[in-house]
This record gives structure tokens, C-alpha cells and sequence, in this order.
């Protein structure tokens, strides 16, 4: 199991540096590919009009006149060691990690998102906890109940929920939850901290409304893994031995089933940590999504640059976790 672990580790490290690269080559290298010379790049970053000598003077302080590999060592050493960007007379040091600097905002990236990675934390692993607890539980209990009207009416919703998209059933709970009835009236967001409650108050809504999408998919996915582990010989023998129905459903039955959706839930986490974009648009919830949304509004390339860097280390590091619990829920996998 150790060197499992170990390789799966390795693979992941270099998973990420490979990520970066190709992150960078989509900021940096497509454009240049693109007909986009180092002069249009660097005109983002001074007013209309720019005369030349400013214009040189801006390539020259960010970089962009150099080569894109010392530009990508540059981004890959400011991560691990820290950076001081030049622009006009003063310097801007950029502290560990640096992710990059803003020259619209003249502020470092990286402080900005650890203001808002609170809020997609709590939304991301608040909405995880029900859409894992109900779609398993709902996919178990209408694949026991095959064909009754528990099955059907669970299956009809799960369709519509998964069939939904989220920015409708976002304005739809917001207009009958928030502005006609008021139950969850201001909705804003409180840092756990401060007050618990209200937290836990404000983030109902948006948590019941993402989960609905993904414990529909879950539903479903759980109710044909178990369907199709359930007609297995194993359990038909662990039937015959006499083994307790519930023993066989959780724990030969619901097992087996439940490694395809550790390998989904890996990768939907890992996205939203790296920003429920269209949620946090709805609900108005200062996160990394909407920060990333405000970025491309305003075309500030570092900030993109580092939500899309940190987004593919959440998905990368959820798949390693995922990685390690396939050896506890199949032993099999140690061995592969």
C-alpha cells in the first residue's frame, strides 16, 4: 500500500507541474500563436493611446520581452520563492506564494483569493455533505425498491435535477425563498467565525440549490451501480450463507458501488473548491468564482491565470485522495 501511495504521490507532483505548463501555454504562448505580439499584451496594462516609450517600458519591467520558458521559470519561481515585479519607479515584491500581480488592482493575486477561498470552501464542502448523504441514500433505496412508485417519482426528479441548469434553479429559489416568501431573506455571506449561525443561515439556499444538481446525478449513478451489483454471484452467495440483508447491501453491495462515485465526487469537488462560478454569480457570494468572473470582466490576465492554477491543483489533489481511498474500498487496487 506504501508504494501505491508513494506513486500515486509522484504522479500527482508532476501532474501539477505539467498543468502549470500548459496553463502558462494558454495564457502566454496561444496568443503569440495567435498573430498576438508582446506590445498588444503589454498595451493591456497602460491607458489608450500609449506612447512607444511607455510602451517599452511596460514589456521591459513585466517581462514580456523575454523568452517564454524564462517567463514560465519566473511564474514557477515566484510560487515557491517569492517575486519583486517592477512597474513605474517603485518595486512591488510579491511574497510566497506568489501567484502573480495584478496591474489593474496593483495588488498580489494570491492574498486576494485567500480572502475569498473561505467562502467557496464553505459552500463547496457544505453542498457536498447533502448531495452525497441524499443521492447515495436515494440511489440505494430505489434500487432495493426497483420498479415501486418510490423508484419512479425519485427517478422523475432526478432527471429534472440533473436536466437543470444551475443558474435557473439558483434565480428560481432566490425569487421564491429570498424575495416572495422571505425565508431566507438578505442572504450574504457571514464567516463561520463570527457567528455560526448566521453562516450556516445564509448558505442554506445556495447549498440545497447545488446539491440538487449533483445528488440527482448521484441518485442515478449510485441506483445503477448497486442495480447492476446486486445481480452479482458474490451477493447471491453471501445470500446463501445467511449473511444479514443489511451486511450484504452496505457491506458487499454498496461498496462495490461506491467506487465510481468516489472517483465523480473527486473530480466535482475539486472543481468547485476551484470556484462554483455560476452559484457564487447567483447568489452573489464573494468567492473564488466570482472573483474569477470579475477577472475576465476586467481581462486581468493574472488573476485568471492564477484561479485556473489553483482550480487544477484542487482537481489534482482530489483525484490523489481519491487515488488512496480506492485501496480501502477495494484492496485490489494496492496491488495494481
Amino acid at each position: 500500500m506504501g508504494a501505491y501511495v508513494i506513486r500515486r504521490t509522484l504522479a500527482a507532483i508532476l501532474l501539477l507541474f505539467v498543468v502549470s505548463a500548459i496553463t502558462f501555454a494558454i495564457f502566454f504562448l496561444v496568443p503569440r500563436l495567435a498573430g498576438e505580439s508582446s506590445s498588444q499584451l503589454a498595451a493591456q496594462y497602460v491607458g489608450r493611446d500609449p506612447s512607444p516609450e511607455a510602451l517599452a517600458a511596460v514589456k521591459k519591467n513585466l517581462g514580456f520581452d523575454q523568452p517564454l520558458y524564462t517567463q514560465y521559470w519566473q511564474f514557477i519561481h515566484g510560487i515557491f520563492a517569492g517575486r519583486t515585479f517592477h512597474y513605474g519607479p517603485d518595486a512591488s515584491h510579491c511574497a510566497v506564494p506568489c501567484f502573480g500581480y495584478s496591474f489593474k488592482t496593483h495588488l498580489p493575486v494570491w492574498p486576494q483569493i485567500t480572502q475569498r477561498l473561505p467562502v467557496t470552501l464553505s459552500l463547496a464542502f457544505g453542498a457536498a455533505v447533502i448531495w452525497v448523504f441524499t443521492g447515495v441514500t436515494i440511489g440505494v433505496i430505489s434500487a432495493l425498491k426497483r420498479g415501486s412508485i418510490f423508484d419512479r417519482l425519485s427517478m422523475g426528479i432526478a432527471l429534472a435535477g440533473v436536466s437543470l441548469p444551475i443558474f435557473f434553479t439558483a434565480l428560481v429559489s432566490l425569487s421564491l425563498f429570498s424575495y416572495k416568501w422571505a425565508i431566507f431573506p438578505n442572504l450574504h455571506y457571514v464567516p463561520l467565525t463570527q457567528d455560526p449561525v448566521a453562516w450556516a443561515k445564509n448558505l442554506v439556499l445556495p447549498w440545497v440549490t447545488l446539491a440538487f444538481l449533483y445528488s440527482a446525478l448521484y441518485a442515478r449513478l449510485t441506483r445503477a451501480g448497486m442495480l447492476e451489483t446486486m445481480a452479482e454471484d458474490y451477493i447471491r452467495t453471501a445470500r446463501a450463507k445467511g449473511l444479514n440483508e443489511r451486511v450484504v447491501v452496505v457491506r458487499h453491495g454498496l461498496r462495490a458501488a461506491l467506487t465510481p462515485i468516489v472517483t465523480i465526487f473527486g473530480l466535482d469537488l475539486g472543481l468547485l473548491l476551484g470556484g462554483a462560478v455560476l452559484t457564487e454569480t447567483a447568489f452573489s457570494l464573494p468567492g473564488v468564482g466570482q472573483y474569477a468572473v470579475q477577472a475576465i470582466n476586467e481581462n486581468d490576465l493574472p488573476k485568471i491565470m492564477a484561479v485556473t492554477t489553483l482550480a487544477a491543483f484542487f482537481i489534482v489533489i482530489a483525484n490523489l485522495l481519491v487515488d488512496i481511498l480506492y485501496v480501502v474500498l477495494d484492496p485490489r487496487v494496492r496491488y495494481s
